[in-house]
Order: C-alpha cells, then sequence, then structure tokens
C-alpha cells in the first residue's frame, strides 16, 4: 500500500507541537520520522515528506481531517488570549485517538507527570501488548481490553501504576463486559457520555473531559486541572463565577457550563491552545 499524504499539511500541522502538548504519550521521534502507538497500529509520520505510513496499512484519521479547521480556528479566535496562543502554535491540532488506549492513558494519568505516564504505558504495553516489526523497528501495540482486564494485579503493578492498577483492571471489565460502549458513547450527547463515564472506577471529571476530547468527539468537553484552573485565574479571573482554587463535582460542573457558554461549541480546541501556551511559558517538559 502507497504512503497516505497528510491533506491538511498545507495548513502546516507542526508534529512536534501536537505530540508534545499532553494528549498522546506514546510517540517518540527516530531521525526523522515520529513513530506512535495508536491501539492496533503503528503510525509512521514524516513531517517533510508529508507522507504518513502504518502497521496496519489502514491508518485512522488521527488528524482529524474532517473538522473544518478554518471555521473552528475563526470561531475560537474572537477570543483574544486563545488567538494569541493560536499565533504562537499555528500548527497545534487535536488528535482522534485509538479509544480504549485514550481510556487508559488518562485513567493512568491520575496524580502524575508526563514523564511518568508516558514511562508507565511503555511498561503496560511491553509486558502486554503484541509485539510488531514495522518499518525497521520494534514495537508493542497497545494491550487489548481482556488483557488488562484478566491481568493478575501484582502485573499490573510491576508496570509502575501503583494504585492506578485497580483503576485500569476494573476500566478494562467495564470495556469487556460491554458497560462501556465507544461507538455509543462517540454518537451520544456530551451530558449522557460523561455520566457513564464517570460510573467507572478511577475516573473523575478531568479525566472523563480528556477521554471524551481525545477519543469520543466531544469538541465541547474542557479538561479542568491545576494547569487550567491557573489559566483560567490568570486570563479569565472576572469572566467565571464559579472559578476558585479547588474544584468540587458541582463546582466542576457549574464552571464547565459557564466555560462552554463562553468558549462555544470548539472550547476543546480552545483548551488545547491554552493549555499548551501555558506549559510552555512556564517551561515544562513534554
Amino acid at each position: 500500500m502507497k504512503p497516505l499524504l497528510f491533506e491538511n499539511f498545507s495548513q502546516q500541522i507542526n508534529l512536534q507541537d501536537t505530540i508534545n502538548s499532553g494528549q498522546v504519550f506514546l510517540w517518540e521521534k527516530n531521525g526523522k520520522k515520529w513513530y506512535g502507538i495508536n491501539g492496533n497500529d503503528v503510525l509512521a509520520i514524516d513531517q517533510n515528506t508529508r507522507k504518513i505510513t502504518s502497521f496496519s496499512e489502514n491508518p485512522a484519521d488521527i488528524f482529524r481531517n474532517d473538522d473544518n479547521l478554518k471555521k473552528i480556528l475563526e470561531n475560537i479566535s474572537q477570543d483574544k488570549i486563545v488567538e494569541s496562543a493560536i499565533q504562537r502554535f499555528p500548527g497545534l491540532r487535536l488528535l482522534r485517538q485509538d479509544p480504549f488506549q485514550c481510556y487508559i492513558s488518562f485513567i493512568v494519568s491520575s496524580n502524575s507527570n508526563i514523564q511518568k505516564i508516558k514511562l508507565m504505558l511503555k511498561k503496560l504495553c511491553k509486558k502486554f501488548g503484541r509485539k510488531v516489526r514495522f518499518d525497521g523497528k520494534e514495537f508493542f501495540l497497545f494491550p487489548e481490553p481482556k488483557q488488562l482486564a484478566n491481568a493478575q494485579t501484582k502485573d499490573l503493578l510491576s508496570c509502575g501504576l501503583g494504585y492506578r492498577a485497580k483503576s485500569v483492571k476494573n476500566a478494562s471489565r467495564d470495556v469487556v463486559s460491554e458497560k462501556i460502549d465507544f461507538e455509543f458513547l462517540k454518537n451520544a450527547d456530551y451530558d449522557t457520555t460523561k455520566k457513564t463515564l464517570l460510573k467507572v472506577y478511577g475516573i473523575g471529571d478531568k479525566v472523563a473531559d480528556c477521554i471524551m476530547l481525545f477519543s469520543l468527539e466531544k469538541l465541547v468537553a474542557f479538561p479542568l486541572d491545576r494547569w487550567m484552573l491557573r489559566v483560567l485565574q490568570k486570563y479569565y479571573s472576572k469572566k467565571f463565577q464559579s472559578l476558585g482554587k479547588t474544584l468540587t463535582e458541582k463546582k466542576y460542573s457549574m464552571l464547565h457550563e459557564e466555560i462552554i457558554n463562553y468558549f462555544g461549541p470548539y472550547a476543546g480546541y480552545s483548551q488545547q491552545f491554552l493549555f499548551k501556551m501555558e506549559r510552555e511559558i512556564n517551561k515544562k517538559k513534554w
């Protein structure tokens, strides 16, 4: 199969900025190419030649080529802070990830930093994922739900998950039992999807919003962590009545409603630009 071309590379997707923005954790640069695990696939992307190849020979639309990017950026640029973030990182894009990998990744991300998250997920793939060879290199695909649902707790702990091991196991069981149906959730509304995810052991508001934004087509999702609270307090303290130093579940819901009313239907895009900008201002590692 011939390599595919990114249609939107004419709009200057910046792989460095996009991959290093807290959305994905199993990507690495090797020479002129970026390699990433996306569920049961490995993607290889060359920004210079604009080519994408994959282990499956049928790569998913991870760069959301079906989004009307011009319309979205015009919409969110009505806010001057977001506009300045877009000008600073014009090649930053939202990614459409494999839902199960995204789901487990952000459960693992709880109370951790990006470097540790990457390490835990790499160990999880090596321990439970299928080993494949692609482009002359060895990779481990993301584990299947059944593998993690049936895993021994000690084996999960050996990946450095700590207390998250129980969450990963239980969340995987919910997928196997079809309590969590990703295809259904992609088509459900924001509130239905949020309520469903919050029933999963180990998923709170922020993790649910990350999963919805990055894999379940909910562009109104606006994950709120300490970084985003810092952003809102720094730039928008007079706009949101529910803003505080800490967020209860009720306050999170109220603040999210205020955020959507202000940022609009593409709030998730705004969040990603703001998050990237603030982390870079503070020179945080990816």
